[in-house]
């Protein structure tokens, strides 16, 4: 994880559309795995994971219409 840009709950919900609290359960269930901060303990997410995604979820809802 050394080279990755990490980016907070908020950050990742704003570009997924999504709530915090959807993160937060992505993360249970392994759609969206976070890491934890080494000396607080909060989720942060890897930026090219959440925009990775993010552009499934858009090629998704994209082939529908």
């Amino acid at each position: 994880y050394f080279m990755n840009e990490f980016i907070t709950v908020k950050q990742a919900a704003k570009i997924l559309g999504v709530h915090p609290i959807t993160l937060r359960r992505w993360d249970k269930s392994g759609k969206l795995q976070a890491v934890r901060h080494r000396f607080n303990g909060y989720r942060l997410y890897i930026k090219k994971d959440v925009e990775k995604l993010a552009a499934k979820i858009t090629e998704k809802y994209a082939n529908k219409e």
